[in-house]
């Protein structure tokens, strides 16, 4: 079943955040959880709306496919959650990739190595009541959020396992850490795709509310880009929005604007 949602025109100067020039070409990048849907107690919780969905694929369309998802999630959990939408996709923080074509890239860790972390792993969180292992192949997600109490032990934990095994890295968020294979990020995401079609030569748009999506910021500003930090705290990104609310917003508002300029390119 199809569903339309019907735009009305907009005003530039009403749209929260920042506002995107008639004159540039922009290639867009979203983060998930807490960016583009609330962060709920467990992960598998999480839902990203049909609004959300249809807006998304009308951006893409605007823009010619520039549009990805850049998450900690695996990618197969990033199709579902905005399935039937395929888009570009960078996924476990850029340590799996896929284009517009739908090739794919992936760093694996060696199986030895997963092996003796699942095992490690599952062990010691067992002794940690309300805390979740999330096991994604080439990484791992420790979550704390429905037992914040042992955030130090989890901490702990994380270190201690990157001492023991080489070539690991920690990526701290949201009442997570994450042990990943070191040199993964979303700034070498996102810097990747921008080498490709159809996101080269664009100005990229990044929006994500988490430590985790710090590196993109920089990478984005360092591109001459628009970065934009969903929520508090300190940040690297060049504007902000408050919550899950104000993005999907400003995402219909500036799909409109877009919309808008693109027609009126068209009859000029």
């Amino acid at each position: 079943m199809r569903h339309t949602i019907r735009r009305k025109s907009v005003n530039s100067q009403n749209i929260p955040g920042p506002v995107l020039s008639q004159a540039q070409r922009y290639a867009f990048f979203f983060d998930v959880d807490g960016t583009l849907a609330d962060i709920q107690l467990r992960p598998d919780d999480v839902s990203v709306s049909e609004e959300v969905i249809v807006n998304l694929k009308d951006l893409a369309r605007i823009c010619g496919g520039a549009v990805a998802l850049v998450s900690g999630r695996p990618i197969s959990e990033l199709d579902a959650l905005v399935s039937p939408l395929q888009l570009p996709l960078a996924g476990v923080h850029g340590a799996e990739r896929r284009d517009l074509e739908g090739n794919l890239e992936q760093h694996a860790l060696p199986e030895e190595i997963v092996s003796a972390l699942s095992s490690l792993l599952q062990q010691r969180m067992a002794a940690l009541p309300g805390t979740q292992l999330e096991m994604k192949g080439m990484a791992f997600a420790l979550h704390y959020r429905g037992a914040q109490h042992f955030q130090t032990q989890v901490m702990q934990l994380a270190e201690s396992v990157i001492e023991q095994f080489s070539g690991l890295a920690l990526q701290p968020g949201k009442c997570v850490v994450e042990i990943k294979p070191q040199g993964i990020n979303k700034g070498a995401a996102v810097a990747a795709f921008m080498q490709q079609a159809p996101f080269s030569g664009k100005t990229p748009v990044f929006l994500g509310d988490d430590v985790t999506d710090e590196a993109a910021f920089s990478t984005v500003n360092a591109m001459q880009g628009i970065s934009v930090k969903v929520g508090e705290g300190c940040t690297e990104a060049a504007h902000r929005l408050p919550d899950v609310a104000a993005v999907n917003k400003w995402l219909a508002e500036t799909l409109l604007q877009l919309d808008q300029d693109e027609k009126m390119s068209v009859r000029s």
